[in-house]
């Protein structure tokens, strides 16, 4: 098949560079070093090129994806980085013969792996996203708590996601740097081998962490392509078909909008275009430096501010050299 049969919209991922994504990444964080992070593209056939390249353990931020992860012969090591209150499918998982790992940030939580199933755990430590995690002075307390109920402690986590975009790498490091004290206090008082962390953003000022939680190093975006640091390549674009052009007043219509990207990080973007908006079904752009819009049918490629939530839109992934379609994944971990 050739790009141009695809039905649109569609997600595109260019085999070329997503290659070399993952080349450079296992280069700096090789082998158990990387647990990549399959919420950035919920898709197992992508984890297992991860895998082909010595990731054997990956974190997960659903239940489903860690199903499906190891109903794909991927279950060797699964991290869920995610406090659940319902650990009975997780418990399963176990059961079949998976290693599942989950986080703990609070008694609740606690009870309900040991209710669940899981055996083993992460201490997870608030070190300054407002979101998940123990206060660090609580962390000693509550490994203590996970051991007396019989469960394994592997160590602790700490997610720096509020310094994922800080613009400067000096002043990203700075307080990368800072935020992993606070974890590195925290996996004093819990003991255990692992210190689990950090991001694309952060994947090379983190220096602290037994192994990276990055994932959106393999597709990108242009959120974090922005970023003069972070060397990888957009692999994945989604391909739209224009549908209508406005010439009299200067705008083209295409046929990927709301329901195609993630929004949170603002509009895709268009090479050569300048992109006004978009709606539930349309991406409205006008041509920029000096460049012509495009004709009603031409195919135009649109790069995703926010590579996750946009790959959890989609149905399958199309895989592509030049102009040649040579393979295809479902994104299997999408859903609940």
């Amino acid at each position: 098949m050739r790009i141009d049969e695809l039905p649109t919209p569609a997600l595109v991922v260019d085999r070329e560079v997503l290659e070399r994504n993952l080349a450079t990444m296992a280069r700096a964080w090789p082998g158990r070093r990387l647990r990549p992070h399959v919420k950035a593209h919920k898709t197992s056939g992508l984890a297992r090129l991860q895998a082909d390249r010595g990731h054997r353990g990956f974190t997960c931020a659903t239940v489903r994806e860690v199903e499906v992860m190891a109903a794909a012969g991927l279950g060797e090591d699964l991290l869920l980085a995610n406090e659940v209150l319902d650990m009975r499918r997780l418990g399963a998982v176990v059961e079949s013969g998976a290693r599942v790992t989950v986080a703990v940030d609070s008694d609740a939580v606690l009870a309900a792996a040991v209710a669940g199933g899981v055996r083993e755990v992460l201490v997870d430590v608030n070190v300054g996203l407002p979101r998940c995690g123990c206060d660090p002075a609580d962390a000693g307390r509550l490994a203590d708590a996970a051991r007396a109920a019989g469960l394994e402690v592997r160590g602790v986590m700490g997610y720096e996601g509020h310094l994922m975009m800080v613009a400067d790498p000096v002043e990203r490091a700075e307080r990368t740097a800072g935020a992993m004290a606070l974890l590195q206090k925290a996996h004093a008082d819990v003991g255990g081998d692992v210190v689990s962390g950090g991001g694309t953003g952060t994947w090379r000022a983190n220096t602290v962490v037994t192994e990276l939680q990055a994932g959106s190093y393999a597709l990108m975006d242009s959120a974090y392509a922005a970023q003069d640091d972070v060397p990888f390549g957009q692999a994945l674009t989604v391909l739209a078909t224009v549908v209508s052009v406005n010439r009299s007043q200067g705008y083209a219509v295409a046929d990927a909008g709301l329901k195609a990207f993630g929004m949170d990080h603002g509009n895709p973007t268009l090479p050569g275009a300048a992109v006004w908006y978009c709606s539930d079904e349309h991406t409205v752009f006008s041509a920029k430096d000096g460049a012509a819009l495009p004709a009603v049918g031409d195919r135009v490629r649109l790069v995703p501010a926010h590579v996750d939530p946009t790959c959890a839109l989609h149905e399958r992934m199309w895989v592509v050299d030049g102009d040649d379609v040579v393979d295809s994944w479902p994104v299997d971990m999408r859903g609940w």
